[in-house]
């Protein structure tokens, strides 16, 4: 049985996941605008305008309401800030989940990504009984890398050439957290 997302929210300590909104379509586009952010991702164009964000959250909405992918937008809680963008897509039938995240330049380095992605890992493992959460990274990107090392997140192997981002082939690096891995964690 697949859940729906619609209203789900997720909070840590600085941070709240929610659905993305149409009033967020400003936010979203300023910060997803920037070169290196772009370069970072895999499907994101650059330009990044307005009507694209509009896009993304209708897309948004549709993938929360189908249960099978869970985008969230990252807001800190002191000031409602926006920050960036991540999401669980969800493999139900392998119960297998994938991260992907993006977050504002202004935002780099201030360990965002990993407590928004640990609550998204916990959330997959606690709540829809996954037994592998997944992502990857362009190997020119190793702070994304470092991310996924501190979520416990194993590397897999790197696959060269293995996607086409602006024309230029991407060698990217592969990591995963098993549930079991992920319990033990949690018992430490």
């Amino acid at each position: 049985m697949l859940l729906d997302f619609t209203q789900l929210i997720l909070e840590t300590t600085r941070l709240r996941l929610r659905p993305p909104r149409e009033s967020d379509t400003a936010a979203i586009a300023t910060q997803a605008n920037h070169p290196l952010v772009a370069k970072g991702t895999l499907r994101m164009p650059h330009p990044y305008t307005p009507m694209d964000a509009r896009k993304y959250v209708h897309v948004a909405y549709e993938g929360r309401a189908s249960g099978l992918w869970l985008p969230c937008l990252l807001e800190r809680k002191g000031d409602a800030a926006f920050i960036g963008l991540m999401g669980l897509n969800l493999t139900p039938e392998y119960r297998r989940g994938e991260l992907g995240y993006w977050l504002g330049v202004p935002y780099w380095n201030k360990g965002y990504a990993t407590e928004a992605a640990a609550a998204l890992i916990d959330y997959g493992f606690q709540a829809l009984d996954l037994i592998r959460i997944q992502a990857n990274h362009f190997v020119d990107n190793p702070a994304s890398g470092r991310v996924m090392q501190k979520l416990g997140m194993r590397y897999e192997g790197t696959l060269r050439s293995y996607f086409i981002r602006f024309g230029e082939p991407k060698d990217t690096a592969f990591y995963a957290i098993l549930r079991e891995e992920w319990e033990q964690a949690r018992r430490r």
